[in-house]
């Protein structure tokens, strides 16, 4: 009986300790940068981001001139990584909520597609170091 549950609390610790040990860590300390080109209501907009450790900041620019910060939480997956966000924006736009998908084109390169509320639509070009 004791060496039952010994085994099981064993084998539930690497379990958990295999799904939350961070992967790639050193990999992950070097931020990946990135541009982003998009439109919204006829409007050009820009921004530039970068991603550490499964967390992302984007400062980007949307219509009449409203400028702002997204925080991004990145979901690591082998060939795609999902975000979510959430920001604020100057000129009244207050807060605004953003999601996509950057997807590794080669080792060095990404490239990513996603939705800011204030920024519209946007396609991403990165580079990992």
């Amino acid at each position: 009986m004791k060496i039952a549950i010994i085994a099981k609390t064993l084998i539930t610790s690497i379990g958990l300790l295999t799904l939350f040990a961070p992967s790639q860590a050193s990999a992950q300390l070097i931020p990946q940068p990135w541009v982003s080109v998009g439109g919204k209501d006829g409007d050009v907009t820009y921004a530039v981001g970068a991603r550490a450790l499964n967390f992302g900041v984007e400062v980007g620019t949307g219509a009449d001139g409203a400028t702002g910060v997204d925080v991004l939480k990145f979901i690591n997956l082998p060939v795609i990584s999902p975000y979510v966000g959430i920001g604020l924006y100057s000129e009244d736009k207050g807060l605004a909520v953003s999601g996509g998908v950057q997807v590794g084109a080669t080792n060095n390169v990404f490239v990513g597609a996603g939705y800011n509320t204030i920024r519209g639509f946007n396609g991403q070009l990165g580079i990992r170091f």
